[in-house]
């Protein structure tokens, strides 16, 4: 299988892609819209995408790409998120004056920039492409934040292991496919979808207030502007259900009140 991801061989969704599918090809993309270009013009069979961080949050670019295309969630994943200051080999850690990472990495590792204030931190596209430049650079005096396999991957050494400030450090993944080619899981015990609600008072609630009515659990929702359209918001949600009826019941009772109920996917949960 062919799935692509947003950055380079070695980044944690290239972890997460081999651990939702073993001996998958991996095809990296610049671009998150990339990604999702790839998947929905076949060039791809499948895509990988981190969609919520333990700490950081919700990918929200991702979550509008998921309802602007065609595609579905077949399966989620849940990986540990180990961060480390990697460098070329031969170097060491007390001549590092420069460290380049995604600007999330370098905001989970804050203790540990505070504490060597001879390195200065510097915003990068990918984890992995950090460690790529740094080997392509040479250069002993610079060092990139990422995974183990990403310093395996591209022939790094690690310096300092474990440097995240906080170890409950979790991203979830989604694996995507085109919407036609999806396959249900029959033990599907989640379901995530976007909805929209007419502009008028108690709209929100009164959705809501279905899916409590059929006893299903709301474990998460967040809303996103409508582009174009100011002050309009769709609203993603994740619920447990008991069983794939319900989720088709949950749907039908949003359509009641919402002006657009798009389901993103009926997976089971990584958890």
């Amino acid at each position: 299988m062919r799935i692509a991801i947003q950055g380079e061989p070695g980044s944690f969704s290239h972890e997460a892609a081999i651990k939702l599918v073993p001996g998958a090809t991996i095809v990296p993309c610049a671009l998150s819209a990339e990604v999702f270009a790839a998947l929905t013009g076949g060039r791809v069979d499948a895509a990988v995408i981190p969609i919520e961080n333990s700490l950081a949050g919700s990918v929200s670019e991702h979550f509008d790409l998921l309802l602007e295309n065609d595609v579905k969630v077949e399966r989620e994943t849940l990986l540990r998120i180990h961060h480390n200051l990697i460098a070329i080999s031969g170097a060491a850690t007390e001549e590092i004056d420069r460290v380049f990472s995604h600007p999330v990495a370098l905001a989970q590792c804050r203790r540990f920039l505070a504490e060597h204030p001879r390195m200065d931190a510097f915003a990068f596209y990918d984890t992995a492409g950090s460690v790529k430049q740094l080997v392509e650079l040479r250069d002993r005096h610079a060092a990139a934040i990422a995974s183990e396999a990403a310093a395996e991957y591209y022939g790094a050494q690690i310096l300092e292991a474990g440097i995240e400030d906080n170890p409950e450090n979790f991203t979830r993944f989604f694996l995507v496919r085109r919407r036609a080619e999806a396959v249900a899981d029959p033990d599907s015990n989640k379901i995530s979808l976007g909805f929209s609600v007419e502009n008028r008072p108690g709209s929100l609630v009164a959705a809501l207030s279905e899916l409590a009515a059929l006893g299903t659990n709301l474990t998460k929702i967040e809303s996103r502007p409508v582009h174009g359209k100011p002050w309009e918001y769709i609203f993603y949600v994740d619920c447990q259900i008991r069983s794939s009826d319900e989720g088709t019941r949950a749907i039908q009772a949003l359509k009641g009140h919402c002006a657009m109920v798009k389901e993103l996917g009926r997976y089971k949960d990584a958890t």
